[in-house]
């Protein structure tokens, strides 16, 4: 099945170069004269290998099959993450950065959803809210009556976050992934 380079989005696998890439980011480049071309950044999925090239809007390129599935955090060896297949039971282990710094945000039975492209995983990603346990954080100043008032706060995975003054130690809280917000207690 092909693909214009200007529909192509982050994520999408595209044979190119005799091999598997996949799509890490697309610029739409307009010029005042001359024909508008796409700045694309493309990933190696064996190798690891970032390129980016130009290519004119109407380029086809051939689409690769993506194959998704839901598995669940179990924990972290250093430089990969133990995931579960909530079905089979059968644990895989991911490379640390394909999740990245988002890392900072898992804890156990979390659901990430993986991307994989001929058995090799490809992309992670993270539910937008978590709810995580605040590990570390001072205690509330009594007279602190400003009502916009944040401290900062360390959770059981590492994440570092800014919270109302009443969020205690051991306080359940929900964080949204994408910004790294406290978006309430739990």
């Amino acid at each position: 099945m092909a693909i214009k380079a200007i529909h192509l989005r982050p994520g999408q696998a595209v044979n190119y170069k005799d091999g598997t890439w996949v799509c890490v980011s697309n610029e739409k480049i307009a010029k005042g004269k001359g024909q508008s071309y796409q700045s694309i950044s493309l990933k190696h999925i064996q190798t690891g290998q970032l390129v980016t090239d130009r290519f004119r809007t109407t380029h086809q390129f051939e689409q690769v099959i993506v194959e998704k599935k839901a598995l669940l955090y179990l924990y972290s060896d250093g430089s990969s993450h133990i995931l579960m297949d909530g079905k089979t039971y059968e644990q895989l282990s991911v490379p640390a950065e394909l999740i990245g710094d988002k890392s900072a945000y898992l804890a156990e039975n979390v659901e990430i959803m993986i991307a994989f492209v001929e058995g090799q995983p490809v992309q992670a990603e993270l539910p937008n809210v978590v709810e995580l346990k605040v590990a570390d954080t001072p205690p509330q100043v009594k007279g602190a009556t400003a009502t916009s008032q944040l401290k900062d706060a360390i959770c059981e995975g590492g994440a570092r976050i800014r919270v109302p003054p009443f969020v205690e130690n051991g306080t359940v809280v929900k964080i949204d992934t994408r910004t790294g917000e406290y978006l309430g207690r739990a």
